[in-house]
């Protein structure tokens, strides 16, 4: 059945974008509106980058994947052996749909133990991921006609979910200058009196910048000062170089705490990017209605995936040391390699597993500097567009020592090639 887009009223088969809030598909037989919600929309460019260079390999084609945002390592054996045998018990029922009690405990003790915050386990809620978290939060306390302030480069997910909620995404330009860090003067300016939110990423995905504790103060400060919300996504919380220190802006004051609604996972700290469980603490009437949201959306994260995360949160950390020895070796190569392939700059990363060199003196924007660089030299890397910053690109350097060498030679004959 041939499908071809049309507007309304209806017109030629040869197709055009609605000019009214939605998209219409029609054919013979049906007509299918597309609502503008969905059609606003960017796919993901970094799930499109990885699935692409996991096609190009399964074609085998020696591909060197710089793309994807999850550790090579495995989830430690422990958390593995407490899902199985939770599903062994036959624990794979529906649950709570906020999170098993026992979870959401662990959760909150995390909380008081690492970040010395006092949270209740009804101010917890487990979700299907820290994305989920973080869309959550944005639809329980964003409407149409309200602003959410995102420092760029940002997660590339953060401005989509603003409009999935009907709300308006203002982009803060920050630059390699300022290690991608925005000022509270710059969040000061931004603010309006439509401001509901201010998103707040440390350590960063893209850029791996990491706020000091007294930046993360001073933001916080001007947010409460305006009343303006705060997300911060903390997910990367672990991954921490050269005497980088993590706060958490909610820890600052009573009054920084009753701002702040804080995002978390396990994909990152342990592996378990696939396990789909994240969470986040609220004060009390945010996190009601972010349960009530996920009870009607998907209801509870998977039962024995729970059980997992007890385990992760209450078992032994010893993997973290390993991983981050690993991390920073890789991190430490691939920062002096990509600074000396000429034509590049890079600000180091102080967190997290990316770095974000600067390709603006090549000439070229992200998105062809990166479809080239995967169509001649088989590298696949994220363009900086995704995240808001056309003049740079997102490599991970959560892979081996053997891909990062080999990758980055690529890069270097790419770059190279351009003059």
């Amino acid at each position: 059945m041939a499908i071809h887009l049309l507007c309304a009223p209806p017109v030629s088969s040869a197709g055009m974008t609605c000019a009214g809030r939605s998209v219409c598909y029609s054919s013979t037989a049906m007509n299918y509106r597309i609502s503008s919600r969905a059609a606003s929309l960017s796919p993901s460019l970094t799930l499109a980058i990885d699935s692409k260079a996991k096609q190009m390999k399964a074609e085998g084609q020696d591909v060197v994947g710089f793309g994807a945002g999850e550790p090579d390592f495995d989830t430690p054996q422990h958390i593995k052996d407490a899902a199985i045998k939770a599903l062994n018990e036959g624990f794979t029922k529906y649950t709570p749909a906020s999170g098993i009690p026992e979870l959401r405990q662990a959760i909150a003790d995390k909380f008081k133990r690492e970040n010395g915050l006092a949270y209740k386990p009804s101010q917890i809620i487990v979700s299907c991921g820290g994305k989920h978290s973080c869309f959550n939060v944005i639809l329980a306390t964003c409407q149409e006609g309200d602003e959410v302030i995102i420092p760029a480069p940002y997660w590339l997910s953060y401005p989509e979910m603003v409009k999935l909620a009907s709300a308006t995404p203002v982009i803060v330009q920050t630059t390699d200058q300022t290690e991608f860090k925005i000022t509270p003067a710059a969040l000061r300016k931004a603010i309006t009196p439509r401001t509901r939110l201010f998103v707040l990423n440390s350590p960063s995905n893209p850029t791996g910048s990491v706020y000091t504790p007294e930046e993360i103060k001073a933001l916080g400060d001007v947010c409460v000062e305006k009343g303006v919300l705060i997300m911060s996504d903390e997910i990367y919380e672990h991954l921490l170089y050269d005497g980088a220190v993590h706060k958490s802006v909610a820890s600052f004051s009573p009054a920084h705490l009753e701002h702040t609604i804080v995002v978390h996972g396990f994909a990152k700290a342990w592996s378990m990017t696939g396990w789909r469980l994240g969470f986040c603490a609220a004060p009390e009437p945010i996190a009601k209605a972010i349960d009530a949201i996920q009870s009607h959306s998907t209801s509870n994260p998977t039962s024995f995936a729970q059980k997992g995360a007890v385990a992760a949160l209450k078992g032994p950390q010893d993997h973290l040391k390993t991983w981050l020895a690993e991390f920073d070796k890789r991190r430490s190569f691939a920062w002096q390699k990509l600074n000396a392939i000429p034509g590049l700059s890079c600000v180091n990363a102080k967190g997290a597993f990316y770095l974000f060199p600067n390709i603006s003196k090549t000439g070229l924007k992200s998105t062809p500097f990166c479809a080239r660089l995967l169509e001649t030299e088989k590298v696949a890397a994220v363009p900086g567009v995704a995240f808001g910053a056309d003049d740079y690109l997102r490599i991970s350097y959560a892979t081996s020592m053997a891909n990062l060498q080999k990758g980055l030679e690529r890069i270097e004959k790419f770059v190279g090639s351009l003059g």
